[in-house]
Formats: C-alpha cells, sequence, structure tokens
C-alpha cells in the first residue's frame, strides 16, 4: 500500500516545487484519461486549495490515496496555483491553472481560467464532477459541461452564507439583507448540481431550512495511524523543539481567520491560565494574527506577548500537525459556524480532547463522541468554565473516548466508501458511464 502522504506529496507539490510540473492547459495537447477502463472517475475542482491551507487539502490528499489503491475508480483534481501544471500518479492526476492571489487571504488563488477548465474536462471526460467551492467554480463547470456532460455534486465544505451573517437572528438589517442575498445565490448553485453533500448535521439542516431538498450527510474522516495517541509519548520533545513553556497546554489548530472566532478564547484565557496554570497555543497563520495578538497585549495588559499565549507557526507536513496535536492537553474549537471542524476530529484521534462551542459540525462530534466538552456559543464565560472543567477533571478519559469514536465512526476510508456509491447511484440515475 502507497502511503497517504508520500502520494499525496508528489501529487500536491508546494508551488515553490512545481518547476518540473510546468505546462501550457491553454494550447500543449492533454494526455488521455487515466484508468479509461475504471469503473467510476471522478473530477474534483475548487478554489479554496493552498499550500498552508487546511481541510479541503486534508480532504483531496486523503481521496486521492484512496483512489490510487482502487483500480476500479479514477480522479483528476483541479486547483488554482502560481501557474498551470500537471502531476499525475497510477489513478489520479492533478492539474493547477495559474490565478492571482485572493486579497486579504494569500493563502488562496482565483480560479479564473474557464477554457482551460473547459479542455481539461473534455479530455479527461469524468463521469461525475464534484465542485468544492460556491464562488467562480459552479459557474465555470457549467461552462466546461456545455459539450460533455456530466452530473454535478457539490460538497459544502463551508455554510458560505454564514460567513455574511453567522447569526442573522441579531445582525443588523443590512447585514441581514447580505446573508438573505447569499441564500437567494446559494440556490442559483443549487440549480445546477444533482445532489449536495454536507458533512455535519448542522449544515445540511441549514440546507433545507433555505430551499434545498437534495441533500445528505457525509462526515469527513482522519488519518487514523498518523493522528495517533501513540505520538503522545513524545510529547516532551516536541514541546521543548516548538519552545512551549511547562506545564497544560491547549491548541487551537488551523487558519487564523476571523470567522474561526479566535479572539473569543483570547479572551477567555486569562481567567483559565489564572485558575488552571494552561497556555493558549495558536498553531498556523493568516490574516487575523496581528490583531490576535493585539488582542492578548489588550485583555492582559501588557505590552508585549503575555506569559499564557504561545504562537507557533504553520507545520508543513501533516506528520509535524500530528506531532504538536498530540503535545497538547486539550484543542480548543471556539468557532460556532465550523462546517465539520477537521482539527478537532484530528486531535480526538490522537487522543486529545477536544474543548468546542455548541453549534456547528464539530458540536455534534464532541457531543456524539464524548470527547470533550462544550460551551454556550460566544460566551468567553462558558468558554473559560468548560476548559478550567476539563482540565481539572478526566481529560485522559475524554481524549480515550474521543479517540474509540474516531476509529468507529470517522476512518477515511468510511467517509470515501459512502461518497463513492453516493457517485454511482447519481452516475446510473444520470444514463451511466461516459
Amino acid at each position: 500500500m502507497t502511503p497517504a502522504s508520500s502520494l499525496a506529496d508528489r501529487l500536491f507539490l508546494p508551488e515553490r516545487d512545481q518547476r518540473s510540473q510546468l505546462t501550457d492547459l491553454a494550447r500543449v495537447p492533454l494526455p488521455p484519461p487515466l484508468r479509461p477502463t475504471a469503473h467510476l472517475h471522478v473530477l474534483d475542482v475548487t478554489e479554496f486549495f493552498g499550500d498552508t491551507t487546511g481541510g479541503v487539502r486534508t480532504y483531496l490528499r486523503a481521496k486521492a490515496s484512496y483512489v490510487e489503491r482502487r483500480a476500479e475508480l479514477a480522479q483528476t483534481v483541479v486547483v488554482p496555483g502560481r501557474c498551470d501544471a500537471r502531476t499525475e500518479s497510477a489513478g489520479v492526476r492533478v492539474y493547477r491553472t495559474g490565478g492571482p492571489r485572493v486579497p486579504g487571504q494569500p493563502q488562496y488563488r482565483l480560479l479564473l481560467a474557464p477554457e482551460r477548465v473547459r479542455r481539461v474536462v473534455e479530455a479527461e471526460r469524468p463521469d461525475i464532477i464534484e465542485t468544492g467551492s460556491p464562488y467562480t467554480v459552479p459557474w465555470i463547470i457549467r461552462h466546461a459541461t456545455r459539450r460533455h456532460e456530466a452530473p454535478i455534486l457539490a460538497f459544502w465544505h463551508s455554510d458560505f452564507p454564514r460567513l455574511a451573517a453567522p447569526w442573522p437572528e441579531t445582525a443588523p438589517w443590512w447585514r441581514r439583507r447580505v446573508f438573505d442575498a447569499a441564500w437567494r445565490y446559494a440556490r442559483a448553485v443549487d440549480a445546477g448540481a444533482a445532489w449536495n453533500v454536507c458533512c455535519s448535521r448542522y449544515v445540511a439542516d441549514d440546507l433545507r431550512a433555505h430551499g434545498m431538498d437534495r441533500v445528505t450527510t457525509i462526515p469527513l474522516g482522519v488519518d487514523l495511524e498518523l493522528f495517533n495517541p501513540s505520538r503522545r509519548a513524545a510529547r516532551s520533545a516536541v514541546r521543548e523543539r516548538l519552545g512551549l513553556r511547562s506545564g497544560p497546554a491547549v491548541g487551537f489548530v488551523g487558519r487564523f481567520g476571523p470567522e474561526k472566532e479566535i479572539d473569543l478564547a483570547v479572551r477567555a484565557w486569562p481567567t483559565v491560565y489564572a485558575r488552571t496554570g494552561a497556555t493558549l497555543v495558536l498553531i498556523g497563520d493568516g490574516p487575523a494574527r496581528v490583531h490576535l495578538e493585539r488582542e492578548a497585549c489588550r485583555v492582559s495588559g501588557a505590552a508585549s506577548r503575555p506569559a499564557w499565549l504561545d504562537v507557533i507557526p504553520f507545520q508543513r507536513t501533516r506528520a509535524e500537525v500530528a506531532d504538536v496535536v498530540a503535545s497538547l492537553d486539550a484543542v480548543v474549537v471556539p468557532g460556532s459556524n465550523e462546517s465539520f471542524g477537521l482539527a478537532g476530529l484530528e486531535a480526538m484521534a490522537c487522543g486529545v480532547p477536544v474543548i468546542a462551542a455548541d453549534r456547528g459540525g464539530i458540536a455534534e462530534v464532541v457531543a456524539d463522541s464524548g470527547g470533550g466538552v462544550l460551551f454556550r456559543a460566544r460566551d468567553k464565560g462558558a468558554l473559560a468554565a468548560a476548559a478550567c472543567g476539563l482540565l481539572d477533571g478526566d481529560a485522559a478519559g475524554a481524549g480515550m473516548r474521543g479517540r474509540a469514536y474516531a476509529e468507529q465512526h470517522h476512518s477515511w476510508e468510511h467517509t470515501f466508501d459512502r461518497l463513492f456509491a453516493l457517485y454511482g447511484s447519481i452516475v446510473r440515475e444520470r444514463g451511466g458511464r461516459r
């Protein structure tokens, strides 16, 4: 079996290492489809992809590994990049289309290449197309499938209308109008899709409440070998390497964006630190980093980063991420609008308990598993009380329950078995293979 990490590293090289992959998708002849006798060929296309991004990148890497090991399947992936490029393995081909960086979010690039995507679709002739982002991608795919019709499945990696107004019931009138407009746009996107897949009941219920009825829930998975409690044996060495302080440590892992509500944890942490001595460790990077450090100084009354806060840079490899997560005493997921919360599941797989808001996808996993504690969303006092209760209580037991639940319900094999079964039923319903 090819290790998932080595396969993904070959297929999804960082932009700085793509010189050997460069091509011109607008002009050069494209290769014939991989595995032409495969029973099912899926094409994945998304803008939610970058060298330092999280959930969607992890999902695509795991999916590529699943397909590569099964001769009856084939996969094509189209994502934006610095310039056009192509890589492939036994059953997976990845195309990068050159695009500019997203203003204010430089880890992402825009997918603005309709003719290149059309050429890829017509050359690869997929049986089904999965769109993984809601902005330019649905319209580019409609253009690309004018000559090669294939059913389209929309995977809701983000409940994007709630980015406009996470709590519309208390939002000002103008933000509520933006929220309503976002759902009108979502229904327009839905009109071109055969099916919608969500990774939590939270998002699925939102879609149904706003007029979409072709919806199913397939939770994400986790690499149970990579994210494993055995890594906790090296926690002291990992902490020393990272320069973390001794004593309890609770981490946030992911992109530092305003929608993650990390500032709630920052505002709550002086109380947690005073009661438990636990530091807050922010692991990653993103546009809110400077704001978070300033907020920490403000709430602590300090001129520089307070003693209870550590900031660790983005970890380049999945093994490094797993080592850091396993070195923590708990992971906090403060956002109340998480479509799933993969970082929380990865912590549970390591035997690390989770402190999560009581709304969103990760809240379902924590509640169903007993692998952590929930707090009232947007309430810093409730977050502090939940964190203190966990650290002073049976955190180890919660971690063990989380690991057992991940093993039973959240292997990537289980996720993709269900997803490819859905693909097959949609393709059969729409009249068979290409």
